[in-house]
């Protein structure tokens, strides 16, 4: 897939008087120019921004359960363990 068509989907959050942007979903653009955005979570401040993939987000994840941090100190809910 083209990634031009690929955008992130991010949500900004407050923690401790800082902005962190949290990964929320995935837009993608279609051939007619609209856009179809799809989301992994509820943004509670229902604010979202959409956003091109930079080099960091095209690189594969490691596959020894480090994920990439989402500006809370914890790893990104895909690699988290869920007690359900």
């Amino acid at each position: 897939m083209d990634q031009t068509r690929r955008k992130k989907v991010l949500s900004p959050m407050e923690k401790n008087g800082k902005t962190f942007w949290l990964r929320i979903g995935t837009a993608f653009i279609n051939a007619d120019g609209s856009t179809n955005v799809y989301l992994d979570a509820y943004p509670t401040n229902g604010k979202l921004q959409i956003r091109d993939l930079d080099e960091k987000d095209l690189q594969p994840r490691s596959s020894n359960g480090e994920g990439r941090s989402n500006g809370f100190g914890d790893r990104d809910a895909e690699a988290d363990q869920l007690p359900f």
